[in-house]
């Protein structure tokens, strides 16, 4: 269809199944959802790009084609096989995705944690029946234990008690360290859970990380050492996160590798914010890990599968 100008998208915000993307349409005007792998697809409704897919216009006619995916390795999990860009729920409580040998996913239920607090002394995790995402029940409890059930999250003081329009103040912040990275090269994802927030609730904080790019080459060890623990790029880098490119370079430090069965992997870090530039022209901002510091040893991670994994190594990292 024809392009107009100027563009007239609707005023509605744009919803979308969980794990889809918004992408602009050949106009460059609206938004739309991203079209998935084997669904028809036209210039108006362009495929996830995100996900490696393209429209092959080769095999259906009259404008429209089909979403393929960019040749790529496939992903084995728990025996069943995935393809490249193929989208898939393994439970009714994550939705993932293949990406060249990789899997991604996102959780579909919200996880996150809650301490007892002034609005709700007594929370309970409750699983309901027909549902598959367990939700937070408040029990409402007896005037005498309000504030003392409170008193798990807040500061001991016996002569105040929290008022709830002064939560912050009274918090007893409690940060856990951060997860070990999702992926032993290219973007991975690294957790941790905090009450650092104007309601001093536990909710789990993720950042972007990077041990190592995948076609990282590590420099030779030198004589009599069997590891090279931190290098650095020759040149520097620009990111990439899901299809987008930070907007500037960066220099960071990787974890190196060892001859002698030992691993590297992340020690001491650091987390700033990075801002990425979408081709649609979309900006955002994501905390990412820095390396300052990697350890070798022998507790070494398992291959990149998120669900299969044994290994809880963390890291130690700072609180911004």
């Amino acid at each position: 269809q024809p392009c107009t100008y100027p563009c007239q998208c609707p005023s509605q915000p744009l919803q979308c199944p969980a794990g889809t993307s918004h992408v602009l349409d050949a106009c460059g005007c609206c938004k739309v959802c991203a079209r998935q792998l084997g669904e028809l697809c036209s210039l108006q409704k362009p495929c996830d790009h995100h996900k490696g897919l393209y429209c092959d216009f080769s095999k259906i006619h009259r404008g429209s084609g089909i979403c393929l995916a960019h040749e790529g390795a496939t992903c084995d999990l728990l025996g069943k096989i995935y393809h490249n860009g193929e989208s898939f729920q393994p439970t009714c409580k994550l939705q993932c995705i293949c990406m060249d040998g990789a899997i991604g996913c996102i959780p579909l239920c919200s996880d996150d944690l809650r301490l007892p607090s002034p609005e709700c002394p007594n929370p309970r995790w409750v699983r309901f029946r027909n549902k598959c995402c367990e939700e937070w029940v408040c029990d409402e409890g007896s005037e005498e234990n309000h504030f003392d059930t409170a008193m798990a999250v807040f500061r001991e003081d016996p002569a105040q008690k929290p008022e709830v329009n002064n939560l912050q103040e009274n918090c007893l912040v409690q940060t856990t360290e951060w997860s070990a990275c999702s992926k032993s090269c290219g973007m991975g994802i690294s957790a941790r859970v905090t009450n650092d927030n104007p309601q001093c609730r536990l909710e789990k904080e993720t950042r972007l990380c990077m041990v190592r790019p995948c076609d990282f080459a590590v420099e030779k060890t030198k004589k009599g050492k069997k590891c090279v623990r931190t290098p650095k790029p020759r040149q520097s880098l620009h990111f990439e996160f899901s299809g987008c490119t930070s907007t500037r370079s960066y220099r960071p430090k990787f974890c190196g590798s060892c001859t002698d069965g030992r691993c590297c992997t992340p020690y001491v870090t650091s987390t700033a914010e990075v801002e990425f530039r979408c081709p649609e022209g979309d900006f955002f901002r994501r905390k990412m890990m820095f390396i300052k510091m990697c350890s070798c040893h022998y507790d070494c991670p398992r291959d990149n599968d998120i669900f299969l994994t044994t290994y809880h190594r963390r890291m130690i990292g700072d609180h911004v």
